[in-house]
């Protein structure tokens, strides 16, 4: 496929994926299938093969500074990487027995992950961790034991739909592990860029790739990542997750296609966005409640000596400025 807005995607998803280190796959996927109709199983490999270009930036800058932790990735890659090639197996195996009724199927299967992603997002959004974290530094048996499983279920379903391997990994490191925000995401792009290596190469063996949508992919992702991450210091990282949230759940609607969906987005679209107005009017109000004193008068409805005012041409005959003023 040659589309220049396919770069115009990529620049929206890089810029996304920077400011809030998730969701590159739980979106692009559906953009590839919903605005440049590509077939559901091409569709999920080129994802995953973009993928694994454009977070080994990340993965790269994140070991730089410091915020992977390469024991624990390394012990999820040990579940992730063969049973992703299990899940490219199975959907190359369903797209040959099945044909063209295997694409419901899997656009089904990949719309309740995006709705479970987006509503994870939604959680962790909101979620306020108790405890203390440690740098897990070294793992334990439990760890290790956790960490494969985490990759077991995820290598598959990252295999099979091209979901997750941000969103999932994220969510379950933040549940499993005692780790402060900046680790979870740097292990996770770490880990993501790797399994996503493996899974790619699989969907490019199987022929569920177009290259030439990647290579235009590329052009937008890869600046819109390095945009993303300045624009995310000044950005909310709990207001971006919610905005996230919500785009995944309202993709997965999309997606099956159900009866009177378009009414069902557009009654989320509005209730999110009457949130978000109100949200937003009570951090103003709040603002200006927190802003400065006003000043205080005394009896002779002079200014308070504990409330400080500079003098001003307008008031010359005041006690500060007569005070302040040297008699000739």
């Amino acid at each position: 496929m040659n589309d220049p807005r396919l770069a115009l995607a990529g620049l929206l998803i890089g810029v996304l994926v920077g400011m809030t280190g998730m969701g590159g796959g739980s979106l692009m996927t559906p953009i590839l299938i919903v605005l440049f109709n590509l077939n559901p199983a091409v569709a999920v490999g080129t994802d995953i093969l973009h993928g694994a270009v454009f977070k080994s930036f990340g993965a790269v800058r994140h070991r730089r500074l410091g915020t992977v932790r390469g024991r624990l990735a390394g012990w999820m890659f040990v579940g992730s990487a063969p049973m992703s090639l299990v899940g490219v197996w199975v959907a190359s195996y369903l797209a040959r027995t099945y044909g063209d009724r295997v694409d419901s199927v899997q656009g089904k299967v990949l719309a309740v992950t995006l709705i479970v992603g987006g509503l994870a997002f939604l959680v962790k959004a909101v979620m306020h961790r108790s405890g203390g974290v440690r740098d897990l530094g070294l793992l334990t048996s439990r760890d290790r034991l956790v960490a494969v499983a985490i990759g077991t279920v995820g290598g598959f379903v990252v295999g099979l739909t091209s979901v997750g391997s941000g969103t999932l990994f994220g969510l379950a490191m933040l549940f499993a592990f005692p780790l402060a925000a900046r680790f979870i995401v740097g292990t996770d792009i770490f880990h993501a860029a790797a399994l996503l290596w493996v899974a790619g190469f699989g969907h490019l063996v199987a022929g569920n790739v177009d290259l030439n949508a990647i290579a235009w992919l590329l052009l937008g992702s890869i600046p819109g990542v390095l945009i993303g991450s300045q624009v995310s210091v000044n950005v909310p990282e709990r207001t971006l997750r919610l905005v996230l949230g919500a785009a995944l759940v309202l993709s997965g609607i999309k997606l099956l296609d159900l009866p009177h969906g378009n009414l069902l987005i557009t009654v989320v679209l509005s209730a999110g966005l009457a949130a978000l107005a109100g949200w937003g009017l009570i951090r103003l109000l709040g603002t200006r409640r927190r802003g400065a004193p006003e000043p205080t008068v005394d009896a002779r409805g002079q200014p308070d000596a504990g409330f400080v005012t500079a003098p001003s041409e307008a008031d010359e005959t005041s006690d500060a400025y007569l005070a302040s003023t040297p008699v000739e």
